[in-house]
C-alpha cells in the first residue's frame, strides 16, 4: 500500500514573503521596543532563585481560605509574602523574601509562617537560596543565554556565510526579547526554570532558520539567474509546510503539558508556547528577509538580459 505524505498545504504556497517585510519590521520593531520598554518600568518578578528568600510548599487537609491565611501571615511582619494556590485545591504555595541579617533569620521566618499554619498541614517542600547565591544564579544565568547565543551564531557562520549568522542572531534576539517582555506584562515568576525556556526557544527556533537557510543555499547554487528576493520567497515557501507542521505539533503537546502538567512548570510551558510561535513568526520574516539587505556580489543574481541573449543567439547564427 503506497504511503501518501501529508502535508499542511495541498500545493506549494506562492506567498510573498519579502513583499511584506516592511510590515514584518514594524511590527518586530514595535514588539521588541515594547518589551524592552515594559521590561524597564515594570521589571520582572524575580523569583527566589535570583532574589534570595524562601519558599514553602503545603498540602492542608481541607481547601484553605487562601485569604484568611494572607491576612494572618501578613501579621508576623515578615515584608513581602505571598501565597497562591498551587495544584491541587488543598496545596499552597508561599513565598517569603529574603529576611535581614544571617541565615537563622531567614529560618526564623519560616518557623514563624509554619506555625500560623496550624496543625495538620502537610510541608512537602522548604526551598532557601541567600542573597550571594541568586546573585551567583542570576550571573550564571546570563551567561548561559549568551553563550548559548554566540554558540548557535558561530555555527551558523561557519556552516553557512557571516550574512546567515547575523540574520540568524537578529531573529534570536527578537524572540528572547519578546519572550521576556512577556514575562514582565503578566508578571509571571522569572526563575531559572524560565532561563531553561529562553534557552530551548532559542534551540527551537534557530532549528527552524536553519531548514530554511539550507534551502536559500540550495537555491542560489540551482537558480543562478532569480532575483534575489524571489529565490528567498521560493525557499520560504518550499519549507514553509514543513516549519507550520513542526510548531503545531510541537505546541499541541505543549497546550497539553500546561493544562494536565501542573502548576510547577506551567510558566515554563506557556513560555515555550510563546516563544515557538515567535520563533516561526521570526525565522520566516525576519531571518530569511535580513538576507536581502546583506548580501555581497556572491548573492546578487542579476535579472537575464533578454537583449543579450539576442546578440548572443545572432552572432552564433
Amino acid at each position: 500500500m503506497a504511503l501518501i505524505p501529508f502535508r499542511f498545504f495541498s500545493a506549494r504556497p506562492t506567498f510573498k514573503i519579502v513583499e511584506a517585510r516592511r510590515f514584518a519590521y514594524a511590527f518586530s520593531l514595535l514588539g521588541v521596543v515594547g518589551a524592552i520598554v515594559v521590561t524597564l518600568m515594570l521589571g520582572l518578578n524575580l523569583g527566589i532563585d535570583f532574589r534570595g528568600g524562601a519558599l514553602l510548599e503545603a498540602r492542608f487537609q481541607q481547601p484553605p481560605a487562601v485569604a484568611d491565611l494572607r491576612t494572618k501571615v501578613a501579621g508576623l511582619g515578615l515584608g513581602e509574602v505571598t501565597i497562591q494556590e498551587f495544584g491541587e485545591p488543598t496545596d499552597i504555595l508561599i513565598r517569603i523574601q529574603k529576611q535581614a541579617g544571617e541565615s537563622e533569620d531567614q529560618t526564623a521566618a519560616i518557623n514563624a509562617v509554619k506555625a500560623v499554619l496550624g496543625e495538620g498541614v502537610e510541608f512537602r517542600r522548604t526551598e532557601f537560596i541567600g542573597p550571594t547565591v541568586g546573585e551567583e544564579l542570576k550571573e550564571v544565568g546570563i551567561i548561559a543565554v549568551v553563550l548559548a547565543m554566540l554558540g548557535i551564531v558561530a555555527y551558523i557562520w561557519f556552516r553557512f556565510e557571516w550574512q546567515f549568522g547575523i540574520a540568524g542572531l537578529v531573529a534570536l534576539l527578537h524572540d528572547v526579547i519578546m519572550t521576556i517582555g512577556l514575562f514582565a506584562v503578566t508578571g509571571w515568576e522569572f526563575n531559572l526554570a524560565t532561563v531553561a525556556a529562553l534557552l530551548t526557544i532559542a534551540g527551537y527556533s534557530i532549528n527552524d532558520t536553519v531548514v530554511i537557510f539550507d534551502r536559500v543555499r540550495e537555491n542560489l547554487r540551482r537558480y543562478k539567474q532569480e532575483p534575489i528576493a524571489a529565490l528567498l520567497n521560493r525557499s520560504v515557501n518550499e519549507t514553509l509546510s514543513r516549519t507550520v507542521m513542526t510548531s503545531l505539533t510541537t505546541v499541541l503537546a505543549l497546550v497539553a503539558l500546561a493544562l494536565f502538567g501542573g502548576e510547577v512548570i506551567r510558566n515554563f510551558t506557556y513560555a515555550l508556547i510563546w516563544g515557538i510561535a515567535v520563533g516561526t513568526y521570526s525565522t520566516i520574516f525576519v531571518a530569511t528577509c535580513l538576507l536581502l539587505h546583506m548580501r555581497d556580489v556572491r548573492y546578487t543574481r542579476p535579472a537575464p538580459n533578454p537583449g543579450a541573449e539576442a546578440i548572443t543567439e545572432a552572432g552564433r547564427d
